[in-house]
């Protein structure tokens, strides 16, 4: 049974055309751009993925191009703003070498039926140090405390997991920091983007394998894929927006999505497994008969709500694991033994599903997982085998998803999502007084990524929503956004600083405009 489912000062700055409809065929008039109370000569950005421009599980050199800080800074340019340096990649293939050894990987693209991995090499050589000042300070995959820790750009680092590579090569020296490289620059206006998404990013994409370090304060102590404690993200967002603000520069700060709406998470479906696969479907009966001691027991013990049943006129929900059950390993190997079953397949059968259950719909299948459902889990075979089961039952008790439970790296379930949920919620109330408290521009990023993920967001002539591929705002990672994503956000930053400074790039219509950045880039960019 082996198969696979994919179910600055106020100044006046020239003039810029905007059009207006007046009923009678459109009227033009002309808008007088300003730059209200903020300076945009030296303009800084800090952040992480999307501020990098990172899209389709890479970074390169045309999404760098198309990051919106970029964007932001184009428009900057007409208000009085100056140069805007990035640290480009060396080609459009993404991915990073670190001595010549690939440690990630090439772009995706659409193939036509899906996101596929570009077969080429990365030359983007992480220990080939690119020499700043850089006025784009993204930093891919990192957290909120990571602005302000020094050393996390030391190239001797990176291998160990002790330093980030994406700052290793744009770092002013091994021991600087984001926040000091910034500040060296001595920023007249700033965006801060996605500030703590990656403090509960990881913790998701993982399935929820981290742990969620609230009442924690020592972030020294974490994992890779946990939760940082609110008390640490608010330390070091008021560090971070206290140096940043020093001097008297303006700036824009956008809160922290809920992640769990991005595609990465809403696109594999709980119930795939589909009655009219012929690969699936003719063996329910046998599946259901093979699970119909089991669920007895359940029952019998008093957890009816864990048994295992597949339906032959609906999809069904996959098995999972989770952790947050209580384990049932050693009453289900009394009470299948009591019922008949030998020592070794009521051991086996208790210790498989002592903590399973079938997925609901408040659990969310990471989109990883499409390419794990219902295939053998060859690890768990193996070791059936090893203790002497025969390989057809060893195969047949293997089937991830369907006689083997997803492991909790493939589901973020209830109570996990609710983790993430929480402690986004914590860092944007953070977000809320500090920015208000320093005069700020806020963007609500939360409040468009759910309006996207709910009926849509209107750009131009586009209407985008979070589906996979097709959505137009989400890149086929399912996480970072389009080009015309970012054009979006671009836009979204503007509209906050005219409210919050009194320019009037919109106004003005010296905004982005969506048929000027691709959905998808061609495997063949160059």
């Amino acid at each position: 049974m082996k198969f696979k489912y994919l179910g600055i000062a106020l100044l006046a700055l020239g003039f810029v055309a905007c059009e207006s409809d007046d009923g009678n065929g459109g009227a033009t008039t002309e808008v007088t751009l300003t730059a209200g109370e903020a300076d945009f000569s030296n303009y800084v950005a800090l952040g992480a993925s999307l501020s990098a421009g990172f899209t389709d599980g890479a970074l390169f050199r045309a999404s760098q191009t198309n990051s919106f800080p970029n964007i932001l800074a184009q428009n900057f340019a007409a208000a009085g703003g100056g140069e805007f340096n990035q640290p480009y990649t060396s080609d459009n293939v993404g991915g990073l070498l670190y001595g010549g050894t690939q440690i990630t990987n090439p772009r995706l693209y659409f193939n036509g039926a899906g996101p596929a991995v570009l077969d080429a090499m990365p030359t983007t050589e992480v220990t080939n140090r690119v020499a700043g000042p850089f006025n784009n300070m993204g930093v891919p995959g990192s957290k909120s405390f990571h602005m302000l820790a020094n050393g996390y750009g030391n190239l001797a680092g990176v291998p160990l997991g002790l330093a980030n590579p994406y700052f290793a090569r744009m770092a002013s020296s091994d021991n600087a920091s984001m926040l000091e490289d910034a500040l060296a620059q001595g920023p007249t206006f700033f965006t801060l983007s996605e500030y703590g998404a990656n403090d509960v990013l990881s913790f998701a994409i993982s399935g929820g394998t981290g742990v969620d370090q609230t009442g924690n304060f020592d972030p020294s102590t974490y994992g890779g894929n946990d939760i940082t404690d609110p008390n640490v993200f608010g330390a070091a967002l008021s560090t971070t927006l206290d140096a940043l603000t020093a001097n008297g520069a303006k700036g824009a700060v956008g809160n922290v999505p809920y992640v769990t709406s991005l595609p990465y998470f809403t696109t594999i479906p709980f119930a795939p497994l589909d009655p009219s696969n012929e690969a699936f479907g003719p063996q329910i009966p046998v599946l259901n008969a093979t699970f119909a001691p089991l669920n007895q027991a359940f029952a019998f013990l008093g957890f009816p709500e864990r048994s295992i049943v597949f339906s032959e006129t609906a999809a069904s929900a996959v098995v999972i694991f989770d952790e947050s059950l209580p384990s049932l390993t050693d009453q289900l190997n009394a009470v299948l033994q009591g019922g008949g079953l030998d020592p070794l397949t009521a051991g086996l059968l208790a210790q498989q599903y002592g903590q399973s259950r079938q997925a609901t719909a408040e659990d969310l299948l990471v989109l990883t997982s499409s390419g794990v459902i219902a295939t053998l889990n060859e690890e768990h075979f193996a070791a059936l085998v090893g203790l002497g089961v025969p390989a057809e039952t060893a195969g047949s008790l293997s089937v991830n998803g369907i006689t083997y439970p997803m492991a909790d790296k493939w589901v973020l379930t209830a109570s996990e999502t609710q983790q993430v949920i929480n402690a986004t919620d914590a860092y944007n109330a953070t977000i809320d007084v500090l920015v208000a408290s320093k005069g700020l521009a806020k963007v609500d990023l939360n409040g468009i990524l759910q309006n996207a993920s709910n009926g849509g967001v209107t750009f131009d002539s586009f209407s985008m929503s979070t589906d996979l591929v097709f959505g137009g705002l989400v890149s086929l990672d399912g996480i970072h956004l389009t080009a015309r994503g970012y054009a979006l956000m671009a836009n979204e930053f503007l509209a906050a600083i005219d409210a919050q400074y009194g320019s009037n790039f919109v106004a003005a219509n010296q905004v982005a405009r969506a048929n000027d950045y691709p959905v998808n880039y061609s495997p063949d960019l160059q």
